[in-house]
């Protein structure tokens, strides 16, 4: 059998507990929204979701920057984990995968923000790589 192009690897998904702990803490007020990711993030520092979550909800550049970059080396580790070998598709349209794209994507605006230029460029590139689709439509 004939290989229909690079390998694609999917996560699994996240636990519905964390993903409704999350869901509750972002629709909290927006006071003790980050507190409350934060929380959530404490009690699962496995979950990528979780540090994405932080990241959006930083108080500022730095610290955007900081969780995503944990995301992103949390959602290396789980890519491979599951099959991942440094090359290949993780595609946004897998819902799984978001968590690690949302944070890749995250870290790159961030860096471009810090004006460090080389590592947004190198953000961007391997974002293309893993899925040369882009993200889905909103």
């Amino acid at each position: 059998m004939f290989s229909q192009g690079p390998p694609r690897t999917v996560l699994p998904p996240e636990s519905p507990q964390i993903m409704d702990a999350l869901d509750a803490a972002e629709a909290g007020p927006a006071s003790d929204r980050r507190a409350a990711i934060a929380d959530v993030v404490i009690g699962h520092p496995r979950s990528i979701f979780a540090w994405r979550a932080l990241g959006d909800a930083g108080r500022d550049t730095i610290e955007r920057y900081a969780a995503y970059r944990v995301g992103y080396h949390r959602g290396l580790d789980a890519l491979r984990a599951n099959g991942w070998r440094g090359s290949g598709y993780v595609r946004w349209s897998d819902e799984a995968n978001r968590g690690f794209l949302g944070c890749l994507r995250g870290l790159g605006e961030m860096a471009a923000a810090i004006e460090e230029t080389d590592e947004a460029e190198r953000i961007a590139l391997f974002l293309a790589q893993l899925d040369p689709s882009g993200p889905p439509a909103s």
